[in-house]
């Protein structure tokens, strides 16, 4: 067997990190837009995270202007925001205006398909047949779980989970590609920076229009708010790319089967709500599933050409998983 066809199992720890940050957003989404405008949680919360991550940019030097992003990294980082910074953010905090974080886990459980869709589409990875295969199967379980729990109607709010699924895999494929080159706090970093010259008129709007809302707004609502801010939307990218680029975008992004499972973990923690056998038994059906799937062929991806043309800067720009390119 070739090193290809066996990821680095550091990829899929950083993978798993990311994700278990990534399955209390929709509990804690609930919590905000209970008493927040749903626009104003999406797009605030990105505001806060492209401050912390400006603040990370200078401390590293990252400013500066040889080891900013060159040529064609920039509209690359453009559609990273458009999925992960802004699409996923907007349609699932709708969605959590209408429906439990627990229906909206299910329909997010489909990210990982989606995620190696676009992966072999447009980011040089090309998973194999038994690969494919234990990526429908496990998404397979997910639907049939949503539809064991009556919520296979669909919903007004499910179209904008649809959309939150389809925008966040393509962010997470074009981002977990790009972290190759700029390393996973540069990405997510870079990518909710050049969000910023956008959101920050429209939050201001935003927070002007519901300023009542905001003022009376309790701690609980406050603490939702944080969450999706600092972990959501920056510390869970960091660890979550930096196993992208490590393991494979198709691949690590696997590990997003048991997302439905931590956030209906989580809810039970968060909100008090059940988990029964049948529940711990989809679970565990899943994680089966991702063990298939880790050991089935996929071809990756070494460092674009087009970077290393593009960028030919510093050792650590070319080699994103040496020691110290992840902190």
């Amino acid at each position: 067997m070739t090193q290809r066809s066996q990821p680095p199992a550091g990829g899929m720890l950083l993978g798993f990190i990311g994700v278990a940050i990534f399955s209390q957003t929709l509990p804690f989404t609930r919590m905000a837009v209970a008493e927040f405008d749903a626009l104003f949680v999406a797009l605030a919360r990105a505001v806060i995270a492209a401050s912390l991550a400006l603040g990370l940019l200078a401390i590293r030097g990252a400013l500066a202007a040889d080891r900013r992003p060159r040529g064609r990294q920039w509209p690359r980082l453009i559609v990273t925001a458009i999925g992960v910074v802004v699409g996923f953010p907007v349609f699932s905090s709708l969605a959590m205006r209408e429906v439990p974080a627990a229906h909206g886990a299910i329909v997010i459980g489909l990210l990982p398909l989606a995620t190696a869709v676009f992966a072999a589409w447009f980011g040089q990875e090309r998973p194999s047949f038994a690969f494919w295969l234990s990526a429908l199967a496990g998404s397979a379980l997910v639907v049939g779980f949503a539809l064991w729990q009556g919520a296979g109607g669909l919903q007004h709010a499910d179209w904008y989970l649809f959309a939150a699924v389809v925008l966040g895999a393509l962010g997470y494929a074009e981002g977990g590609k790009l972290s190759r080159e700029l390393g996973g706090l540069e990405t997510i970093s870079w990518a909710l920076v050049v969000s910023l010259p956008v959101l920050v008129p429209v939050v201001a709007w935003l927070a002007h229009a519901d300023a009542a809302a905001i003022a009376a707004a309790s701690p609980r609502a406050w603490l939702g708010m944080a969450y999706v801010s600092v972990f959501s939307m920056f510390v869970g990218f960091l660890f979550w790319y930096a196993g992208l680029a490590k393991g494979g975008v198709a691949r690590v992004g696997q590990i997003q089967l048991l997302q439905p499972f931590l956030t209906l973990a989580g809810g039970a923690l968060i909100l008090g709500e059940p988990l029964d056998a049948a529940t711990v038994g989809f679970a565990m059906a899943v994680i089966a599933v991702v063990a298939l799937g880790r050991r089935a062929a996929v071809t990756g991806a070494t460092a674009p050409r087009a970077a290393a043309s593009a960028a030919p800067a510093s050792p650590a720009r070319t080699n994103p998983t040496a020691p110290g390119r992840f902190h």
